[in-house]
């Protein structure tokens, strides 16, 4: 590959249409996001079909806003890059149809990307993260541990039995009665809550998995219980005991992944990457020799940035490009 290798990337799997241009795999040229968080907020998540149609108004104005930030034009982008899946199909769709129509007419080679390969790639935006590492992924759709021997081969450790973190901070944050998305409500909540309700653990012996079902349901079940006898309960209190035993669990699997695989280095990935608490506890792993990575802020939720390094190391790998057949996938396994 030529030095100075410029992918444009697009994202719309869920409810931000995104693209951006990213040049060698870490250095962003430009990172344009458009949020629909204020059109689902009435209704309490995502409307897939609402999603769709957003897409579809946003995505032409969102990549030229992407290149005209750059400065650049057809001509100096090497390659494309699109999310094909994970998330809502009819979304996926709207990006992977652009970016095919982009690719067919600018005769550029196009990269089908996993949006879960995304945001472990967020890791190396502005960064000289290189493998081996461990991954700790936590986001709506998923929680795993993931090694990551080389760019391009992913060692799978663990992941939940039942909801992901992302999922359970959000449905909490409903019986809350907190706006949508819920995972920064909890946090913002929780700051001035105290830890005063004792939580269920996830008892584990030999085994490596996350579960946060249990957790999920008993705060629920906790907070139908308070209400229904009128007792007075504070929502921070719920917030703040609910968000230090989930990020207990992400912090106690990952101890022990390292413990078995070995790994110096750790990269946290995934829109739970942003949360302060999360950071700090993981932080404290550099205190026994652990190199700690986390994303940007800006790209731990969905972005196209991260869509595009993830591309970028697909070429340097020699991955083949994706056909112009390339189709859009609810699901895609985690490796």
């Amino acid at each position: 590959m030529k030095k100075n290798f410029v992918i444009l990337s697009i994202e719309s799997s869920c409810d931000e249409t995104a693209c951006a241009i990213v040049r060698d795999g870490r250095e962003v040229l430009s990172n344009v996001v458009a949020s629909q968080i204020d059109i689902h907020r009435r209704f309490g998540g995502v409307v897939p079909e609402i999603a769709s149609r957003n897409h579809s108004l946003a995505i032409e104005n969102v990549v030229k806003e992407a290149l005209y930030k750059a400065g650049m034009g057809k001509d100096d982008i090497d390659a494309l890059a699109v999310t094909y899946g994970a998330g809502l199909l009819g979304a996926l769709l709207v990006g992977v149809n652009f970016a095919k129509a982009l690719a067919y007419a600018w005769k550029k080679p196009l990269y089908g990307v996993s949006h879960i390969k995304g945001h472990i790639a967020a890791n190396y935006i502005g960064s000289d993260l290189t493998p081996p590492y461990l991954t700790l992924l936590a986001s709506g759709g998923h929680t795993a541990l993931l090694r990551i021997a080389d760019y391009d081969k992913t060692e799978y450790i663990a992941s939940s039995r039942d909801d992901a973190a992302g999922e359970a901070f959000d449905k909490v944050a409903r019986i809350l009665s907190l706006p949508y998305p819920g995972g920064p409500e909890i946090e913002k909540l929780a700051k001035s809550g105290n830890c005063i309700y004792e939580m269920p653990e996830v008892h584990i012996k030999d085994e490596l998995y996350f579960s946060y079902s249990g957790l999920k349901t008993h705060v629920i079940n906790l907070v139908h219980k308070l209400e229904s006898a009128s007792s007075p309960y504070k929502k921070e209190d719920i917030a703040a005991s609910f968000q230090k035993a989930a990020v207990e669990q992400l912090v106690d699997m990952t101890k022990r992944a390292l413990a078995i695989t070995g790994d110096k280095k750790l990269a946290i990935a995934g829109g739970v990457s942003a949360n302060a608490l999360l950071r700090r506890e993981v932080d404290k792993l550099k205190e026994q020799g652990v190199e700690v990575h986390y994303p940007k802020l800006c790209y731990c939720t969905d972005n196209a940035a991260m869509i595009g390094a993830a591309a970028y190391y697909m070429a340097y790998c020699n991955v083949p490009p994706s056909p112009l057949t390339l189709d859009a996938q609810a699901t895609v396994p985690l490796k």
